[in-house]
């Protein structure tokens, strides 16, 4: 079982750096003690996203419940015959990432196979459970089983979380519309999205990161560089966004370049 398990979790660091090159950049930066089941998480996660962003299969529906539902007979019987989960399983039980993390999780998920807008409580619970469970299951791992740490930093966690995804939404809001017909922001429409709206939407977003900033200070050193990392760069995202005009954003994806992908690498890496 230690050979499958070894397997296991390359297969999901495989998984995490072909679909994304900057989590993998700046997962370099997590101690090695803990970095295969931080691949283990994203690795559950991006099968989920696979379900509703690409399959569009009219069994989704279907294809997701099976999913929850072997994940956590995985985590019941410590063993799973798809490998990332199996990863994944060993890791929730490690840490006690449990099924309070689990369901949110899969109720957004669920969430984007039939809602293409969302008023504010939906806008929040579905944050919540794309987005901020996963900075909690992440959090579990960083603070090592110690529940008071835990509980120390789950507000500063969530609101990362919550950053991130925003970020995300902002950067992808053509290829959100274009491609699944969606608009997350509440009280927004693709077509009469303006440069208030995209105000107000990074102000949001900046209130986030300065509450989670003070959080990831306070972080174990196994993670406080990777996740300052992140940091940087979805801060720097959010810099570019800011200086974009709202018909800008719906017209192209921005992206970091390599080069300065790389700087803020380095400029966590030295903790400044």
């Amino acid at each position: 079982m230690d050979l499958y398990a070894k397997t296991s979790y390359e297969l999901a660091e495989l998984l995490t750096k072909r679909y994304s090159t900057s989590f993998s950049l700046s997962s370099q930066l997590f101690d090695r003690s803990i970095r295969h089941h931080i691949f283990a998480v994203y690795g559950m996660v991006r099968i989920a996203d696979e379900i509703v962003d690409t399959y569009r299969g009219d069994d989704a529906g279907a294809q997701l419940d099976a999913l929850q539902h072997a994940v956590m007979q995985a985590i019941d019987r410590s063993y799973s015959t798809n490998p990332i989960l199996h990863a994944f399983a060993l890791t929730a039980r490690q840490f006690d990432v449990d099924s309070t993390l689990i369901e949110p999780f899969f109720e957004s998920m669920k969430t984007d196979l039939t809602a293409t807008t969302f008023d504010e409580e939906g806008y929040r619970q579905y944050i919540y459970g794309s987005a901020e469970v996963v900075g909690l299951m992440c959090l579990k791992i960083f603070v090592g089983g110690d529940a008071q740490h835990y509980e120390t930093l789950k507000d500063g966690a969530q609101k990362l979380g919550a950053a991130y995804q925003k970020v995300n939404f902002l950067r992808d809001m053509k290829a959100d519309y274009d491609e699944l017909g969606r608009v997350y922001f509440p009280g927004v429409t693709y077509e009469t999205f303006n440069d208030t709206d995209k105000q107000a939407i990074v102000a949001d977003i900046e209130h986030d990161f300065i509450e989670a900033d003070r959080a990831i200070n306070e972080l174990p050193r196994v993670a406080q560089s990777a996740v300052r990392a992140s940091y940087y760069y979805y801060h720097e995202l959010l810099r570019t966004l800011k200086g974009m005009s709202a018909e800008e954003i719906k017209a192209t994806r921005t992206r970091i370049p390599n080069w300065r992908k790389l700087a803020l690498l380095a400029k966590a890496g030295l903790g400044v």
